[in-house]
């Protein structure tokens, strides 16, 4: 693991909750990264907001897996759907059918870890409820836990719902395919390179993946 140098009123638990948390973040990696601040340059201030719901991030994410996005978005809207007029709970999502969720599109396979999910929120052996007290290594600890989630899925979780302003997933294939692009890569970096390329984006390196993926996005 790379060292992480403390800032002043940053803490692991430090949000990308507001325009000015991401104001900082931004003018953090900037300064830190020139590459980075290039892409600053060019794509100009993000708009992000955490989504909240981790339940809901992580019913997304075992339905999204190995699919392509647009079929991956019928299969979520359809399972939704099921638990219309309300949204999906822990105890609604462990009683309903299998035959249901077969019926809109899930596998057999994603059925079980679906039902391992809720079972495991239920029984509280993954407390959502508090999870937002957690620091990111303890969240990314218990999620690995449930069947079909693992520590990229996790990372997910950290910065679209909770809002995490240090997290640098790895794994990512279009963190490492745009990184691979943005500082003049051979091949696609391995984890190892990427957390020495990130070392100067702690304690914001959300910031610096987010325009990274913005950057994979509009190329």
């Amino acid at each position: 693991m790379s060292s992480r140098t403390p800032m002043p009123g940053v803490s692991a638990r430090t949000l990308l909750d507001s325009p000015r948390s991401m104001a900082r973040g931004t003018d953090h990696v900037s300064a830190a990264d020139p590459r980075i601040r290039k892409l600053v340059d060019r794509h100009g201030p993000l708009r992000f907001t955490p989504r909240g719901r981790p339940f809901d991030s992580l019913i997304e994410s075992i339905l999204s897996q190995q699919l392509n996005g647009n079929v991956a978005d019928k299969i979520i809207s359809r399972t939704y759907e099921l638990f219309l007029p309300g949204r999906p709970t822990p105890e609604k999502l462990r009683a309903i059918p299998k035959a249901k969720l077969r019926k809109a599109g899930v596998s057999p396979q994603k059925v079980t870890y679906l039902r391992d999910l809720a079972a495991r929120v239920v029984d509280g052996r993954l407390d959502l409820s508090r999870i937002a007290e957690e620091d990111d290594e303890e969240i990314i600890r218990v999620m690995d836990e449930v069947r079909g989630v693992g520590r990229w899925t996790a990372q997910m979780v950290l910065i679209f719902s909770l809002g995490r302003a240090d997290v640098l997933p790895v794994d990512d294939f279009g963190i490492r395919t745009s990184i691979m692009k943005v500082y003049g890569l051979r091949q696609l970096p391995k984890p190892e390179k990427i957390e020495k390329i990130a070392r100067p984006w702690h304690p914001f390196s959300t910031v610096a993946c987010l325009y990274l993926w913005r950057s994979k996005e509009l190329a």
